[in-house]
Formats: structure tokens, sequence, C-alpha cells
């Protein structure tokens, strides 16, 4: 089973993911802030990770700066999940080493799991 880190601080919406990603067999670990987020990841080594920007003790770039620095998380596919949807954010996601990034308002869980299975065949 496929592990999939949800790095985001809003609880209503990993409830919500929780559930999706069940009914989906999908293995989901939660972290409700980014340097969680980043131990779990250099931990779990998940298959896809979601990242929130706006988040408490780090925020979502600096998390995506450091998976990419390491070694062991580098590769791992990083998916954006935020209500910024600027351009610039967009950019700098990317920038960073963001494979994706998803305007959480533009997206229904269902959407959301079917780009993660396109990054996990």
């Amino acid at each position: 089973m496929s592990k999939i880190l949800l790095v985001e601080d809003d609880h209503t919406l990993t409830e919500m993911y929780a559930l999706k990603f069940k009914e989906s067999g999908l293995e989901l670990l939660l972290a409700a802030d980014g340097l969680t987020g980043l131990e779990i990841a250099k931990k779990e080594l998940p298959a896809v990770i979601l990242l929130d920007i706006m988040m408490p003790k780090m925020d979502g770039f600096a998390v995506l700066t450091e998976l990419k620095k390491d070694n062991s998380t580098k590769n791992v596919p990083v998916i954006m999940l935020s209500n910024l949807g600027q351009d610039n954010d967009i950019e700098k996601g990317k920038k960073l080493g963001a494979n994706d990034y998803i305007v959480k308002a533009s997206m229904t869980p269902t959407q959301v799991i079917d780009k993660i299975k396109s990054y996990l065949n």
C-alpha cells in the first residue's frame, strides 16, 4: 500500500481527506505542522507528499526546500496544496521543486486523489 503524507494544519480538511484516502485504499500519514511533516517524510519516505504552504513552525516552502536538499527525500513527488492561488506562489513552489500545485478550493478530494494516483504508477 502506498503511503501518502499530508502536511496540513486545517483539522477539518485532514479529517475529510483521511476518510477519502481510506476509501481509496491509500495509507495516509498526517502532520499538522511543517516541522513534524519534515520529520515524518524523512522517517517514512512516503510515495507522495501533499504539502500545505501556510502552517505553524515551518511553512510549506521551507519544508519543500529541506526535502529537496535531503538525498533520501529529494525524489519524492511533492504536490503543493494551498489556498494561495497566485501565479507567483505557484511559480515559487515549482522553482523549489514541487511536482504540482493544487489550489484547495478548485479541486474535490476525489480529484486530488486521482492526481496523487497519477504519481504512483
